[in-house]
């Protein structure tokens, strides 16, 4: 009797999310250095690595969900948009999906950690009440973000390794591949 591959793979699916959601709810509870999470990686890595990858987007919209209550939320409309961008990694990480390589993982997770800037910055601008409505104050908000935007980069960048990298040990070494 063969087994159900499809529930197989489904099971293997959900467990890898529950992984990521528990790796990014660590990471963003423990202490850490300011932007060097694995969110925006792991949405990334989820988007590539599950058989359906509209999954993905659950994986930082959910860490950034359970975390923001325990941390302190911000405005509702900041933290609606900053949900929204921080899942812009794994949308990317959809529609990079036929590209191989490690090149192009790279370019997308630059990009969602461009767009995860734009798009938070821009909400505390529009709704932090921080600076004035005005094309001075929104190059204020975002001069205010510039030194958080390398570490940002940095972080999203050294997670993406890690996590793919670990696929790749767990895919290429004998002993692992056995267990898996």
């Amino acid at each position: 009797m063969q087994p159900n591959t499809a529930r197989h793979d489904l099971r293997l699916d959900l467990a890898l999310i529950a992984f990521l959601i528990a790796l990014d709810v660590a990471a963003r509870l423990l202490p850490h250095a300011w932007g060097f999470t694995p969110v925006a990686a792991s949405g990334l890595f989820a988007a590539r690595m599950l058989r359906l990858p509209l999954l993905a987007v659950i994986v930082p919209v959910a860490a950034m969900a359970l975390t923001g209550w325990a941390l302190g939320a911000d405005d509702w409309r900041v933290s609606l948009i900053t949900y929204a961008a921080i899942a812009a990694p794994a949308l990317l990480g959809i529609a990079s999906r036929r590209f191989q390589g490690a090149l192009p993982i790279v370019a997308t997770m630059l990009a969602g950690s461009l767009a995860f800037f734009a798009l938070s910055n821009a909400a505390v601008w529009a709704f932090s009440g921080m600076y004035p409505l005005t094309m001075a104050g929104l190059t204020e908000c975002f001069v205010a973000a510039l030194p958080f935007l390398d570490k940002t980069i940095l972080g999203d960048l050294i997670w993406t390794g890690v996590l793919f990298g670990g696929a790749w040990l767990v895919q290429h070494t004998p002993a692992l591949k056995r267990a898996h």
